[in-house]
């Protein structure tokens, strides 16, 4: 949990978002980053929280709500791979732990460089399978055994721990997916 929410303020730390900037927050489910975006952009700015299921863009909207934040941000049921913005609307667009479930990421990258303004910022934040080898074995042991058994301990959900360990496998490396 700890490393999600470094993550989360390393992203936030390489945004280089300003007052008055627009930001997408993709498959953003219950605002994090659109929170921290938000205070960020100021009254002047934008935040636009978008994911594809509805409950969590609803969680996301609740949650906000909750802690006062109104007025900058807007709330949009989207897909990655179709976005329905115009082109060149966005300083910055995010999307966390959200690429490794987009069926065809090479088109969701493509509509997400599309609303990019020139000489924005698009920051992905995802899990991958470590490019090391003897690390990359160590990971596989724990991800397939062990993460399984402490996500029906702690969660009664092996299941989607399973998943999870099986989604990563499948997700690009950051090399692949930079190039």
């Amino acid at each position: 949990m700890g490393s999600i929410v470094c993550g989360k303020r390393f992203t936030i730390d390489c945004s280089g978002v300003r007052r008055g900037q627009t930001v997408l927050d993709l498959a953003g489910g219950t605002g994090d980053l659109t929170a921290k975006f938000s205070r960020l952009v100021g009254e002047t700015g934008r935040v636009m929280l978008a994911d594809i299921n509805d409950s969590m863009l609803k969680m996301g909207r609740e949650k906000l709500r909750n802690i006062g934040i109104v007025g900058n941000v807007e709330y949009v049921q989207a897909n990655a791979e179709a976005l329905p913005f115009a082109d060149n609307t966005f300083d910055c667009i995010t999307i966390s732990f959200g690429l490794r479930n987009v069926t065809d990421k090479e088109k969701a990258l493509r509509s997400m460089y599309r609303v990019l303004k020139p000489g924005g910022r698009l920051l992905v934040l995802e899990f991958s399978k470590p490019i090391i080898e003897p690390l990359s074995k160590a990971y596989d042991a724990y991800s397939f055994h062990i993460l399984p058994k402490v996500g029906e301990l702690v969660a009664k959900d092996g299941d989607s721990y399973r998943y999870l360990a099986e989604s990563i496998r499948m997700h690009p490396d950051q090399e692949t997916l930079k190039g």
